[in-house]
């Protein structure tokens, strides 16, 4: 379906979301999140798609949340709109997302790229939580996501200095997979989605599950929740395939059964 602020585009098993609102660097309004969150839910939901891209353009990935939806706002109309729960969609994607992120990625950017699965970052890429300028702190998950990513004092630093920090340092402190020249970040994305849509599809969907599950429980609850999902891919036409092309020296054809 058409839409307004973002495009859609399919190449081969791979889905491609465009945040497209160059005039405002990307910014997230309410629109572009329910947007972006629908088109990346239709292609979770396309058998055909077997792993998915959010990018932006090369100025900016997303500057951040539209503050000029915010500015006159106060705690109750905060509470009554709940934008958070367009972004809960986010989470309930079963396939594979990757942010392929150039130039700024910044407040709700910033929190949007440490959404997804996998980060590829071109050399450009800044990363920051920016919000304590304007007198908030991220509410869409910097905070949280910071921490597990980069831990406690690179978190702190970000939040309550709200400076941003380059793509090679992103990398360093482990918010970004990899960083490639300028202008060939979305070809990087597409080389690991097309390797990722390669796997057995069932296969990659717990595998996600089960590294999510570690950032929210006990090492002991997310053990038994790994060992449960192993059990469960016994059960897979995918799991037959791809230990008898290993065994037989050829390439797996998988179906997602």
């Amino acid at each position: 379906m058409p839409y307004e602020f973002v495009l859609t585009e399919v190449r081969g098993p791979v889905g491609i979301v465009t945040i497209n609102r160059p005039k405002v660097r990307n910014a997230l309004n309410h629109q572009t999140i329910a947007e972006l969150v629908d088109a990346l839910d239709g292609f979770d939901q396309d058998d055909g798609i077997r792993c998915m891209i959010l990018t932006g353009d090369d100025r900016a990935f997303a500057a951040g949340a539209d503050i000029s939806q915010m500015v006159e706002a106060g705690a109750v109309d905060v509470l009554d709109d709940d934008n958070f729960a367009r972004w809960a969609r986010f989470r309930a994607i079963h396939k594979p997302v990757i942010a392929a992120v150039s130039g700024y990625a910044l407040g709700g950017g910033c929190e949007l790229a440490l959404m997804c699965d996998l980060v590829v970052a071109s050399e450009t890429a800044q990363f920051g939580q920016p919000e304590v300028k304007i007198g908030i702190i991220p509410g869409a998950g910097g905070t949280q996501r910071w921490a597990r990513s980069a831990g406690k004092v690179r978190a702190m630093e970000a939040v309550i200095t709200g400076e941003p920090v380059g793509a090679v340092d992103a990398e360093r402190i482990g918010l970004v997979n990899r960083v490639v020249p300028a202008g060939a970040h979305l070809d990087e994305a597409l080389r690991l989605a097309n390797l990722i849509a390669a796997r057995p599809p069932l296969a990659v969907r717990l595998g996600k599950e089960a590294v999510n599950q570690a950032m929210e429980v006990p090492l002991s609850a997310g053990l038994e929740f790994e060992r449960k999902l192993f059990y469960l891919l016994f059960a897979s036409d995918d799991k037959r395939e791809g230990m008898r092309a290993f065994l037989e020296k050829r390439a797996g054809r998988f179906t997602g059964r």
